[in-house]
């Protein structure tokens, strides 16, 4: 019997959405070391560094016993909530009730999905950060919201201008995302800012989603949303073990909040998993109680890497704020490159060094690149060798023909109009 050829089309949701830049660009970078190119990749924020020892043991311990492999709580078990409202008690200040107020998630990367769908109906406003983290808006398309960016500037330390979004109608608008310590730019998080944002929530009945996952990284004052007087009225906050604690693979974040509002995300959770692994549960509770030390001698590692990725900023010609926090380090390309794209596609294809041009995170990133910390010194000291001696290595590290440069920039390019 013969069939005729047919094409089941995706849903038009699809259509909104481009697929997650780092998982198509890597492609590309896999395809150049194919071809024997050294690529260095200085674009990824996912630590190199390792979670405590005894993080480690308790899930190695934890995985060999008998009847830890079955389905879990969605809810996370009691031993990672009390953990994780102990953790928002000493590091943050914020008294939390681990009974209801905390949602353990598989990273706060699914919380966001989670909370778009839990609170946006068709034709709700969500205002995303411009620049900022694309799962937001992306998450906020999927969900059948309509996104609306505001504007960080430079000009302003990279922090909302209430003022002037007090100028829009804000009616319909549902939620608004914010995230500090500042993806991409390290900008710090003020409480007056968020005590701004509060009123600001309270005045015209939004929910800031805040997205908290790099407090302790490079900065001495971690600082949670929840802090601020009315906060658990209209705020939700995410997030995680990825950074502060080397997990990013393990998969471990929360949700916290008003239980109402944790209640309304549990009901989309529960439709979407079952459950996280026992011995990840018992490692990430033993993860949290890390004292003082833990972080010190993280940050150790990352000043070090820092002053090396400033030293590379300093050799494109970069400017940058030296008192940014974070993972990455964020600089605006110098004349006569007309954007951060330019320049980071001269450094791929011609220096075989990978780094992220700022419009990846919005328009306002255009003359931005952001340089990742998550990568040996030596790796560094490579790079900016490369960059001030232009060193003939063989073959990965010749200069490609004009054709050649022309056929490899040429998708890239195409994606970031895109975007």
């Amino acid at each position: 019997m013969e069939h005729s050829r047919i094409r089941i089309e995706p849903a038009e949701r699809t259509s909104l959405i481009n697929e997650y830049y780092f998982s198509s660009k890597l492609k590309e970078v896999a395809s150049l070391r194919a071809q024997g190119k050294d690529i260095v990749n200085l674009g990824i924020g996912s630590p190199d560094l390792s979670p405590s020892d005894i993080t480690i043991e308790t899930l190695a311990n934890c995985a060999v016993q008998e009847n830890v492999h079955g389905y879990q709580s969605y809810t996370g078990t009691d031993e990672l909530r009390r953990a994780f409202a102990a953790w928002y008690c000493n590091q943050y200040g914020v008294i939390l009730n681990p009974e209801n107020e905390i949602l353990p998630l598989m990273g706060s990367k699914e919380g966001i999905m989670h909370i778009s769908m839990a609170f946006l109906n068709p034709s709700d406003r969500v205002l995303v950060p411009d620049p900022g983290y694309p799962a937001y808006r992306s998450a906020t398309l999927l969900a059948g919201g309509n996104v609306s960016f505001y504007k960080l500037k430079q000009s302003n330390s990279w922090y909302p201008d209430l003022n002037e979004l007090e100028q829009y109608d804000l009616s319909n608008v549902k939620i608004m995302w914010v995230n500090y310590p500042h993806m991409p730019t390290g900008q710090k998080a003020s409480m007056k800012v968020y005590d701004s944002l509060i009123k600001l929530a309270h005045k015209y009945n939004i929910l800031i989603c805040s997205d908290n996952p790099y407090s302790f990284i490079l900065n001495d004052n971690p600082v949670s949303i929840l802090s601020a007087d009315g906060a658990m009225d209209v705020a939700v906050e995410l997030n995680s073990l990825s950074k502060s604690h080397n997990m990013p693979g393990w998969r471990v974040g929360m949700a916290a909040g008003r239980k109402e509002y944790i209640s309304a995300i549990l009901k989309v959770k529960s439709n979407m998993d079952s459950g996280m692994f026992l011995p990840l549960q018992r490692a990430a509770a033993t993860a949290l109680s890390a004292g003082k030390e833990w972080y010190e001698r993280l940050n150790t590692v990352y000043r070090r890497r820092r002053i090396k990725a400033e030293e590379l900023m300093m050799a494109l010609g970069c400017r940058f704020d030296k008192s940014q926090s974070g993972l990455f380090l964020w600089g605006e390309a110098p004349q006569p490159y007309q954007s951060g794209v330019e320049l980071c596609d001269k450094l791929l294809y011609e220096k075989n060094i990978f780094i992220t041009p700022g419009v990846v995170f919005g328009n306002e990133g255009e003359r931005y690149i952001r340089i990742s910390l998550c990568t040996d010194e030596a790796i560094f000291d490579k790079c900016i060798n490369r960059i001030k001696n232009n060193p003939k290595n063989g073959k990965d590290d010749r200069d490609y023909s004009g054709k050649e440069l022309e056929v490899l920039q040429k998708g890239t390019t195409a994606y970031h109009r895109a975007v």
